[in-house]
């Protein structure tokens, strides 16, 4: 039986969110350095990767990614100051909201009808990744 989770999508404005497939691009993009890494790495193509950090960049007072260019041995991408602090806050976000939603999630398991699940094609991770 599946168990629910917690998903934390934040509205930031009428057509503008951040979610589960942006923090974790953004983790990726500060660990690898580089958008057509961890695009490819979530398995999304270079346009949609590009697509999502213009959006993320455009959501914010500042940009959460710069990049150079130079290609594969000088340019690269970087998660600027308020894009950690952004993705720090998130996290911290969806760590609280799993502690303290464990008992109201547990109601949730103990009443699912036995045969409830995923949709087909769909991992237990995420529905979409916004």
């Amino acid at each position: 039986m599946q168990t629910p989770r917690v998903q934390l999508r934040l509205l930031l404005a009428a057509d503008k969110t951040f979610g589960p497939g942006k923090a974790d691009l953004l983790t990726l993009i500060q660990s690898l350095g580089s958008i057509a890494a961890a695009g490819r790495e979530m398995k999304m193509s270079y346009k949609r990767a590009w697509d999502l950090v213009e959006e993320m960049n455009a959501s914010f007072s500042s940009p959460l990614i710069t990049t150079e260019r130079g290609g594969h041995a000088r340019g690269g991408a970087q998660v600027t100051e308020l894009g950690a602090k952004v993705l720090a806050h998130y996290r911290m976000l969806e760590e609280r909201l799993q502690q303290k939603g464990d008992p109201d999630l547990q109601f949730f398991t103990d009443h699912l009808a036995p045969d409830v699940s995923l949709p087909s094609g769909a991992s237990s991770d995420m529905f979409d990744q916004t």
